[in-house]
């Protein structure tokens, strides 16, 4: 009301525009001559989805037309809301899980905030069918992995140090994100793994994001995923996103 970040709210004001600082070094790389698409999977309440919205389309003049994706029906419906009271005529949410979704044929854009544990692959898996040009992908609760190497034999070399579970739980999440990265880099990305915002802030603070090249050598993309499968069989795990990618290759 008077002009200032309410004080609770400012570590999500803060996450916003570190998150939009990295939408401003990808800005050239999306189309200028016909309507962009962008797809935020799980977008939640949606702080992130607006201030998106607001910063390409009001103050860049970008064509663009941004669905929000969620499973809370109420969630949805408030942000409809919001949209229609602020005339964003270009934003709408739908309810719906990402597995699932099958309402758009062409996204240049896919945005996954937070979106937990394997709902990131499922995102990731759909924005490289899509062909997206860009990813952006702040990934949250890798318990997947963690869970495999729990049920499963922790590799010899490894084994001293996975008996802590507190490490063992962060040596997955960060395995599970090096190997999201090497998955989108081995279907033509140039991938970086980024530092979202302090670690003060949220624990949650990596951010992967992509961006299309081209498809890459055949030669290339073979041993490229050889070595991803080594890896994965050194540490005797079984990634969604692996599982995923390989299914979508079969079926080309």
């Amino acid at each position: 009301q008077d002009g200032k970040i309410v004080h609770a709210k400012f570590d999500k004001f803060r996450q916003i525009n570190r998150f939009l600082e990295f939408v401003e070094d990808i800005r050239e790389e999306l189309p200028k001559d016909r309507e962009v698409t962008i797809l935020d999977f799980g977008c939640g309440k949606s702080y992130l989805t607006f201030a998106l919205y607001y910063y390409l389309k009001v103050l860049h003049g970008l064509d663009i037309r941004i669905i929000g994706l969620d499973l809370k029906t109420d969630v949805i419906r408030k942000c409809n809301e919001l949209a229609k009271k602020y005339q964003y005529d270009k934003l709408m949410f739908l309810e719906g899980n990402i597995a699932d979704y099958t309402g758009a044929e062409e996204v240049d854009m896919v945005v996954t905030l937070h979106a937990c544990d394997t709902a990131t692959d499922f995102a990731l898996a759909k924005a490289v069918e899509w062909g997206a040009q860009v990813i952006l992908s702040v990934p949250c609760c890798q318990h997947e992995i963690n869970e495999q190497f729990e049920a499963g034999e922790t590799p010899e070399v490894l084994a001293t140090v996975m008996e802590y579970g507190l490490l063992r739980e962060r040596f997955a999440a960060l395995v599970t994100d090096g190997l999201r990265a090497k998955y989108l880099e081995s279907e033509g990305y140039e991938t970086q793994v980024l530092e979202f915002i302090d670690m003060e802030h949220t624990p949650k603070n990596i951010l992967l994001r992509a961006v299309r090249r081209g498809k890459t050598d055949g030669a290339i993309e073979a041993e490229s995923r050889k070595k991803l499968e080594e890896c994965e069989a050194f540490l005797n795990i079984q990634p969604t996103l692996g599982r995923l990618l390989s299914e979508k290759s079969r079926h080309r």
